[in-house]
């Protein structure tokens, strides 16, 4: 990964979280409209996740948004070129590309991620939130129908009757209710938003990164199956994996696990 790479007129912002660094940051970089995506910033992220998600140098990817808010949505002052004929286009959907993104992503959610926010934030592997944020579903305030998963996602994490409540009263979610709910991993103070964000993308980038990727992979294809057949999801890959590792990477693998059980242990 190199240097940053300002996309969209610097809308859209890629760089490491240090020099050298395995973690790519991608934010969003519209603070004055709250983060408001147009057509050309979705675009660009989109593109951003299918870079990130191909480059070998990175191990795992932080989202964020600059300012007060994560990301208040769409930017309703271009609606019609934003949602006509364009739900399909998958090259273009920075939500689809989150989801091919074989990189885990971590969203950093400081401030409001509403409607579209929301369907971003919840496309993250992992999210991180100050204690001010809040989580807005308005699509039945403006009369703008989901296309990004909102409405499948949100009852399969916090369930079924409490996602029917935000999304269709228009409720916000504090951070403190999404903690509860099982929606976010992580509530921090605002100021240490990113930081701990980054924290959680290092320890990840520590791992084998390979098996992370894999990792990633079958907890997420698996989530769409039932129990048995998620089983057996992860039975075909296992067998596959191991079937494919030579006789050095199994010694090599053995020597690691020796050395480890050499060191003291942590107590965590």
């Amino acid at each position: 990964m190199g240097a940053a790479s300002p996309d969209s007129g610097d809308l859209i912002v890629v760089e490491p979280a240090r020099p050298g660094s395995p973690v790519a940051v991608v934010t969003i970089n519209r603070p004055a409209a709250l983060n408001a995506l147009t057509k050309p910033m979705m675009v660009s992220l989109a593109a951003a996740f299918r870079r990130l998600g191909a480059d070998d140098a990175v191990a795992a990817v932080v989202l964020a948004g600059r300012g007060r808010a994560f990301c208040s949505g769409v930017d309703l002052t271009a609606a019609e070129d934003v949602f006509k004929g364009d739900v399909k286009d998958i090259a273009t959907d920075p939500v689809a590309q989150m989801e091919l993104c074989r990189k885990p992503i971590v969203g950093a959610i400081a401030g409001f991620a509403v409607t579209a926010g929301f369907e971003i934030a919840l496309a993250c592997d992992i999210l991180v939130a100050g204690r001010s944020a809040k989580f807005l579903d308005t699509h039945a305030k403006f009369g703008i129908f989901p296309s990004w998963g909102l409405s499948q996602k949100l009852s399969r994490i916090i369930g079924p009757n409490r996602a029917r409540e935000v999304s269709l009263t228009c409720m916000p979610v504090t951070a403190e209710m999404a903690e509860k709910w099982g929606l976010v991993n992580h509530v921090v103070d605002d100021t240490e938003v990113l930081s701990k964000a980054i924290e959680v993308a290092e320890a990840i980038a520590r791992n084998n990164r390979n098996l992370v990727v894999l990792y990633k992979s079958v907890i997420n294809d698996g989530f769409q199956l039932d129990l048995k057949h998620a089983q057996a999801l992860e039975k075909e890959r296992g067998h596959k994996y191991y079937s494919g590792m030579t006789k050095e990477q199994f010694a090599n693998m053995q020597k690691f696990i020796q050395g480890r059980s050499s060191k003291p242990q942590s107590k965590l």
